[in-house]
């Protein structure tokens, strides 16, 4: 019996210490974008990261948040991360198209409410078990 309990607190104290990781990695959005994945994925709303030019906003509806999780059990970190930034990328479109915008603009990371600004890159959480992206951006008519 004593061995039993010995066992469980050790898979205990191990489980909660993989579950726990939560690295912060930097990936490609051009390459994202360019795979199949994002073809498939995402919508006809452009997209514009940080500080990248676009033409003049006829209108603006304003900024929108939003904070999407994935399985990243058995994937790798890029993978899983990837996976859940074509999954923000698309809820921001599909609340342009919601709000009679055409375009997001502006987007940054914000992971864990912490900003991080890229025209090249972007952030995403990745522990054991789950890959997490936040973004915010603003929703334009172009």
């Amino acid at each position: 019996m004593k061995k039993y309990l010995l066992m469980a607190a050790l898979v205990a104290a191990t489980s909660h210490s993989v579950a726990a990781r939560d690295d912060i990695g930097k990936y490609s959005i051009a390459d994202l974008l360019a795979t199949t994945k994002a073809k498939d994925a995402l919508l006809d709303v452009p997209l514009y990261f940080a500080d990248q030019p676009h033409s003049a906003a006829k209108e603006t509806f304003g900024e929108v948040m939003t904070n999407k999780k994935t399985n990243a059990f058995n994937k790798s970190d890029k993978e899983a991360c990837e996976w859940v930034m074509l999954s923000a990328l698309k809820a921001l479109q599909e609340r342009a198209q919601r709000e009679g915008m055409n375009a997001v603009v502006g987007i940054e990371s914000y992971y864990k409410k912490r900003e991080f600004k890229s025209s090249e890159q972007f952030e995403c959480g990745a522990g054991f078990l789950m890959a997490g992206v936040a973004l915010k951006g603003t929703l334009v008519k172009l």
